[in-house]
């Protein structure tokens, strides 16, 4: 069994999961952190993270943690934590390709007794069946013989700084017993809740993918709610409140269902589940409602305007918000884009403004360009389609002096009372 002094640890991918997790280690062990995106490497070289998921204090503690993008730099590490992203692509199928790519690279430096972890969210299966073949392959090793594996599925929640890589208890699980105890006694070193030791890697792997296939099915109940409630003329807010007084009833609100989990991972599960002949109902229908939510949103905001009056074709709509989430920079499958598209289908000019997210990555991602300022007296409507503390602090009266003198202003948040909008979801 391999000691946790002979441990030289590598973190494979940098992102929101890789980076705090790379920079807790780096506080008491020597780790190597990689990644491919270069200029990513010389920001976090100069001490700097464009995620803000680490402050530059924070990073700076983390003296023992080393960053390249160099394959030989890998070659002295024995254990390889890999955490880049699993997105689905245009169909809605699990997108493995850098999960395959970072397979590949570490099998070329792969040694005899080396272990592997996974914290990539995947399905049931993929770590043995996808993953590890692509190791044998390329490193000529043979799984379980010469090299292990491990799964600790990531439980990063972008922008929140209270629920912490530290604090968040963390599911464990390795190929093989012994694999598994040293896999455990590893996130041990960093995580201050402890730890959960699952059988098996397929146990760990399913219980993360259905850990947002529940949030996403919960959410899509509410959202069903709030079409039903619309309907009726009746404050969705209003029910959600008078029904959590009771204990047990779940504080879920509707919205657009985004980011790199909740709007991925069910099709990670349903994905896996027909490829074994069964056919998902009710995971695959909470997706539906999820997925068109942005839809929904502009009809409600075009049926609004023409009660008003207002000309829809050639109108000028301000969409405040673009991150996926409230203060924080990420646009990983923002459901934002949704509303934009579709205020376009319109006829309307769509300006996005958002503090947060850098400009470059929203053209680059979503070929849209965030103003940098709206301006007064402009717009025919306004969506408040993000919870940013920016917007939170404006109030209604600074939102809707942005507007028009005849204007609809969309809490999609509820950022304000009730009685300050004119919609709400």
């Amino acid at each position: 069994m391999k000691a946790l002094s002979e441990i030289k640890l590598a973190v494979i991918g940098l992102g929101y999961v890789g980076l705090p997790l790379a920079v807790e280690f780096g506080k008491q062990r020597s780790v190597v952190g990689f990644d491919i995106n270069q200029p990513r490497i010389a920001a976090l070289q100069a001490g700097h993270d464009s995620t803000l998921e680490v402050s530059d204090e924070v990073l700076a503690q983390a003296a023992l943690l080393s960053y390249t993008s160099n394959l030989d730099d890998l070659k002295n590490c024995n254990v390889f934590i890999v955490t880049v992203p699993t997105p689905i692509d245009e169909f809605k199928r699990p997108d493995l390709t850098p999960l395959i790519k970072a397979s590949e690279t570490i099998g070329k430096v792969l040694k005899k007794g080396d272990i592997v972890i996974y914290e990539s969210t995947v399905y049931p299966g993929a770590t043995e069946e996808d993953c590890v073949p692509v190791l044998e392959r390329v490193s000529g090793l043979v799984f379980n013989q010469d090299f292990y594996a491990g799964y600790s599925p990531e439980r990063i929640n972008p922008g929140d700084k209270e629920h912490r890589v530290t604090n968040i208890k963390k599911v464990t699980a390795g190929s093989t017993p012994e694999i598994a105890d040293i896999v455990d006694a590893l996130y041990n070193e960093i995580i201050t809740v402890g730890t959960h030791k699952a059988k098996s890697i397929r146990v760990a792997e399913a219980a993360k993918v259905i850990e947002n296939t529940q949030r996403d099915v919960n959410i899509a109940l509410i959202n069903e709610l709030a079409l039903i409630f619309n309907k009726m003329g009746i404050d969705t807010e209003a029910v959600l409140e008078a029904a959590g007084t009771k204990w047990n009833f779940l504080p879920f609100r509707p919205g657009l269902v985004g980011g790199h989990c909740i709007g991925v991972d069910p099709y990670y599960l349903t994905h896996k589940a027909q490829s074994i002949g069964y056919h998902p109902e009710i995971i695959l229908a909470g997706r539906r409602i999820n997925d068109s939510m942005g839809q929904y949103v502009v009809s409600q905001l075009v049926k609004a305007m023409m009660k008003k009056r207002i000309q829809v074709q050639g109108a000028r709509v301000l969409v405040m918000g673009l991150a996926f989430k409230e203060n924080c920079p990420d646009l990983r499958n923002t459901r934002i884009v949704d509303i934009v598209t579709e205020l376009k289908d319109y006829g309307v000019q769509a300006d996005v403004f958002d503090p947060w997210v850098a400009v470059e990555e929203a053209q680059r991602e979503y070929a849209i360009t965030p103003i940098s300022q709206p301006e007064a007296a402009t717009y025919d409507a306004i969506i408040l389609a993000v919870g940013h503390q920016q917007f939170k602090e404006m109030g209604a009266a600074e939102i809707r002096a942005l507007g028009k003198s005849e204007h609809i202003l969309y809490d999609l948040k509820y950022l304000l009372p009730a009685e300050e909008s004119d919609l709400r979801l």
